[in-house]
């Protein structure tokens, strides 16, 4: 018997047998089909406050709108240069006459004219800015992009401020109109009476010598600049403020009691119309339209479009690509 080749044969029978065994582990898990939608979410009913948040600083002497109080035409009273400083009264600064009645519209205590903003006699309608104002002291200054503007176009609520690193946050009284504003003018004074012509025929007498008629006072009033929009508001009176320092302004806009809303992830669109995709039974996505209401950043409202039994994927529909050639059409 051949010795050395039994002791070889048992070798290699061991050998493999190790390799066997060491190389089985757990089976590998089936992988779900491409677009399967693993994250789903369903919508609830609950209370929805809706905010707007906007970046701001403090600002010495700000300038804000006044706006028309109701559609006509305009016209304007001569405000005088008050030197005097801040006016502690209202100052009138003209009226909107329609149907033969006027309307009248001040500038707030504590603000001075800072200029018109259409012409005398101009056609207006309500809301639109008449007359620029400066505030006299500190307010919050935040400037508002278009998405946010009409955002708040549907009325402003409680508005609170906070200071970086500073006072609040605080209740924040809010001054005029968020609207964007032309540059203001500031009409010249009325020049002096002309001295009246003489009457033909009568007889000339030699004028007596008079003083040179009094040149009418400059007004020292520099008209205000444009604005973008903005929403400028005062805080209350003792806060410690500085001129720059960076802030946040929360807008509240909107409160509604138990609205059907869904996960802001679920949706796509803001305002109006949206779009979200339903899962049926086997998981297959349909997309559908929405109308939406208001959000407070983790949800939004759904006011028409769904039963509130679905169930919806995450994330939502993406906007369709562009087509090749499509771009400039």
């Amino acid at each position: 018997m051949n010795f050395r080749l039994i002791i070889t044969a048992l070798v290699a029978t061991t050998v493999v047998a190790g390799c066997s065994t060491s190389s089985a582990g757990p089976p590998v898990p089936g992988l779900a089909e491409r677009g399967t939608t693993m994250t789903t979410a369903t919508l609830t009913r609950k209370d929805l406050t809706t905010k707007v948040s906007l970046k701001g600083k403090v600002t010495l002497n700000p300038v804000y709108g006044l706006v028309a109080p109701v559609d006509g035409q305009v016209r304007y009273l001569e405000v005088k240069d008050d030197k005097k400083g801040t006016p502690t009264k209202p100052t009138r600064v003209g009226a909107v006459w329609a149907a033969g009645k006027p309307t009248h519209f001040e500038v707030p205590a504590g603000s001075t004219f800072a200029g018109r903003l259409v012409d005398d006699k101009a056609t207006v309608t309500a809301g639109m800015p008449v007359v620029s104002a400066k505030f006299g002291g500190y307010a919050l200054v935040a400037d508002i992009d278009g998405a946010q503007a009409y955002a708040l176009a549907e009325g402003l609520g409680a508005v609170r401020g906070q200071i970086k690193s500073g006072p609040g946050p605080f209740d924040c009284a809010v001054l005029g109109t968020t609207a964007a504003l032309p540059p203001g003018t500031i009409p010249d004074p009325p020049a002096p009476p002309a001295p009246a012509a003489p009457v033909p025929g009568a007889p000339v007498e030699a004028a007596p010598v008079q003083a040179p008629a009094p040149q009418p006072e400059q007004d020292s009033r520099a008209p205000s600049e444009s604005t973008g929009m903005r929403l400028v508001c005062v805080p209350p009176a003792g806060l410690k403020l500085i001129n720059g320092a960076e802030a946040t302004i929360e807008v509240i806009t909107a409160q509604a009691k138990q609205v059907l809303v869904a996960p802001v992830e679920a949706v796509a669109g803001k305002q109006g119309a949206g779009k979200v995709d339903v899962l049926d039974a086997n998981g297959t996505r349909q997309t559908k339209d929405v109308v939406l209401g208001g959000t407070d950043g983790d949800v939004v409202e759904i006011k028409s479009g769904l039963t509130g039994t679905e169930t919806l994927a995450l994330p939502g529909p993406d906007l369709p690509a562009p087509q090749d050639g499509a771009a400039g059409k």
